[in-house]
């Protein structure tokens, strides 16, 4: 029996992206599964080019840069059944027409969960140390603070409020758990039996708050969470708290996180802010208080091949006749990322 051929695929990105996601061994391996062109990367679904291949195409592997896949798309491409997503969130990537006309749909949100992790998990360790402002005192006056500066450093017991039982959320609670820490939970979806399999305690947000000495920020951006740190729950951080942020810069109201900063009551590690970057003059560029990175938290570099070998793996469970290990079901939009 001759073998059967390969579904055909394409391409749909910022071409800039396509050797970082899948780098020779990944892309013998994806061309091993489905007929695709890689050097046809499409970012125009009008280009006649895309339409040509778009005609007989499967499977869409997107990656950020993609347009958005609305009826136009599915319109042009009626053999299309599966769009595997090679980055985070399909919230603005996918149209509904994907869904009503029964497409299967696939995200690499929780390989790139990983990174965003691991970097919290280094924000909350250092700002327990206080690392970020014994580096500024010893930048400035060039000698060891004296003995008594130490009295509230330390990560012995230290309480930790995440917000938000996202993937990236679970994953920190995950990597949390070998440290001596004290952990809280805000997510209204989770209950106190899930929290504590999680490994931490549920807390209402405002309680969280008030209790945390580090504030960590992974809930979705959904119009329910936007500007959920408001001026009055920005108030409740004890003095001498730390927020972390790798969220989104919407779900903290930016003019009253500004004037808490320059106060100096708090402080904060910001890897994304809004506006996104932030204007020349803003003053967090400047403030000892502040630790701000140019999103940077999810995958860069060689993190980037964690993505596109999901969509390998995922095409490899299509060819086994296997359901995806990473499906995105339309309903999970509406309280996740």
């Amino acid at each position: 029996m001759p073998p059967q051929p390969l579904p055909p695929a394409v391409f749909a990105m910022d071409p800039v992206h396509l050797p970082e996601l899948f780098p020779a061994p990944l892309m013998t391996r994806l061309r091993q599964l489905v007929t695709i062109d890689p050097g046809l990367v499409v970012q125009d679904f009008t280009d006649p080019a895309a339409l040509r291949a778009l005609t007989r195409a499967e499977v869409l592997v997107t990656g950020w840069g993609c347009p958005r896949v609305g009826a136009d798309v599915l319109d042009a491409a009626p053999r299309l059944r599966t769009v595997l997503h090679a980055a985070g969130s399909v919230r603005g990537l996918i149209g509904e027409t994907v869904w009503e006309r029964g497409l299967t749909v696939s995200s690499a949100v929780l390989a790139n969960a990983l990174p965003v992790a691991e970097y919290t998990l280094a924000a909350v360790l250092f700002a327990g140390k206080d690392v970020f402002g014994l580096r500024e005192r010893f930048r400035t006056e060039h000698v060891y603070p004296a003995p008594a500066a130490y009295a509230a450093v330390g990560n012995l017991g230290r309480r930790v409020g995440i917000i938000g039982a996202s993937r990236v959320g679970r994953r920190v609670l995950e990597l949390l758990r070998p440290f001596d820490l004290s952990v809280g939970l805000y997510d209204p979806y989770v209950g106190e039996a899930e929290a504590a399999t999680l490994g931490a305690v549920s807390l209402p947000l405002d309680e969280l708050l008030r209790t945390s000495d580090i504030v960590s920020v992974h809930a979705p951006d959904i119009p329910e969470t936007r500007r959920m740190l408001d001026r009055e729950r920005l108030s409740l951080i004890r003095d001498g708290g730390v927020l972390i942020n790798t969220s989104r810069g919407a779900l903290v109201d930016p003019e009253a996180l500004t004037d808490e900063l320059v106060g100096g009551r708090i402080s904060a590690v910001l890897d994304v802010t809004e506006p996104e970057p932030l204007p020349a003059d803003s003053p967090l560029y400047r403030l000892p208080n502040v630790f701000l990175t140019p999103h940077i938290a999810g995958s860069l570099g060689n993190e980037l091949a964690r993505l596109g070998g999901t969509v390998v793996e995922e095409l490899e469970r299509l060819a086994a006749g296997l359901p995806l290990a990473h499906g995105v079901r339309r309903t999970e939009l509406e309280i996740s990322a």
